[in-house]
């Protein structure tokens, strides 16, 4: 089922501002860590999302504290956008103890249930059975809550993308599903891998209303979020969102990238959202060239706070480490 197009964005020069300096702050944040991974500060894996921002930025808007949000291991940027503090998500990324996590989930498993931030989840396709238990838990409490579950095209192909959709449109339950469809599932192309491309026409098999936006622009992003969380919250199901995005890295710090042609990418760099919103602000005379320099001093003030809270964090100590960990009973054996 195709959405309608009854809720618009209207924009105005504060509310632009801040959608601007967040996706900046994303960008600005990934591209600090992508530096810092190479000095070995951050170890592990580490999946950034720049070329993504508007995505995380545009949806959250339309998203409430009390709403749950699902995440993938590529999720700073969900993170970031939903209002975790950034020096807690960069000490997290250290494996430090004043991270989100207390530095036992890293890059990959981002968790702030402050915020109702259920993951970063390391699984493809892992955190939408997560969110279909969230949205049934708040319907059986008669919570007029949403949860809102991020995953990639990747993930379309998994055996829980079509349980989970099937289960949510049965029990009518409120999940907004969004889809980053950034063309490549790690390193294979998405027409090599799916027979029908258009991944919005899978959410029709289950008869869940679904939608393709342009990923790459915020206000679409931000009208389509909108449109999908008033349909929800007045328990019309769940809902699809199909955003047609881009990352430019590759998929993780240890890709060489092989799969695709640097012509493309740098095609995809000249549409990102940063530069496509930030000019038509330019052009349109809601912002000047001033604007920007100040959100570029003040993220990069708060990027400076968050590494040096990062490296000044404790690690954890070693007599916690098994903390939290669930082991099982020891029986004695009975003699026969």
């Amino acid at each position: 089922m195709a959405a309608g197009t009854d809720t618009k964005v209207h924009l105005v020069r504060e509310h632009a501002l801040e959608l601007l300096k967040q996706m900046i702050l994303i960008r600005r944040f990934e591209e600090k860590c992508a530096e810092l991974y190479s000095a070995e500060k951050i170890r592990g894996f580490l999946h950034l999302y720049i070329g993504e921002e508007a995505n995380a930025v545009g949806v959250m808007q339309a998203l409430e504290p009390d709403d749950a949000i699902v995440a993938t291991y590529r999720e700073h940027g969900h993170a970031l956008a939903r209002g975790l503090p950034p020096s807690e998500i960069m000490a997290e990324m250290y494996g430090k103890a004043t991270g989100s996590s207390r530095g036992r989930g890293g890059s990959m498993h981002i968790f702030d249930a402050r915020h109702r931030f259920y993951g970063g989840n390391a699984i493809v396709g892992g955190g939408l059975p997560l969110a279909v238990g969230l949205a049934l838990a708040d319907k059986m409490q008669g919570k007029n809550r949403v949860t809102c579950c991020f995953f990639g095209e990747g993930a379309a192909a998994e055996g829980e993308f079509h349980e989970s959709l099937n289960l949510a449109s049965l029990w009518n339950l409120p999940v907004l599903f969004v889809c980053e469809n950034n063309g490549y599932a790690m390193g294979t192309a998405l027409n090599r891998s799916e027979s029908n491309p258009d991944i919005s026409q899978h959410a029709s098999a289950y008869s869940i209303t679904s939608e393709a936006v342009d990923g790459m622009n915020v206000v679409d992003v931000e009208a389509a979020a909108r449109r999908a969380v008033k349909a929800i919250r007045a328990g019309k199901g769940p809902w699809f969102l199909e955003n047609k995005t881009y990352r430019f890295r590759a998929h993780s710090m240890f890709d060489a990238e092989l799969y695709r042609d640097k012509a493309e990418v740098e095609k995809w760099k000249k549409i990102g959202p940063v530069v496509r919103f930030t000019d038509w602000l330019l052009e349109s005379g809601m912002i000047h060239e001033a604007d920007i320099d100040v959100i570029e001093q003040e993220v990069a003030r708060t990027i400076e706070v968050a590494v040096v809270f990062a490296e000044q964090a404790p690690w954890e100590p070693v007599e916690d480490l098994t903390r939290d960990v669930m082991t099982p009973p020891v029986h004695d054996e009975v003699a026969s």
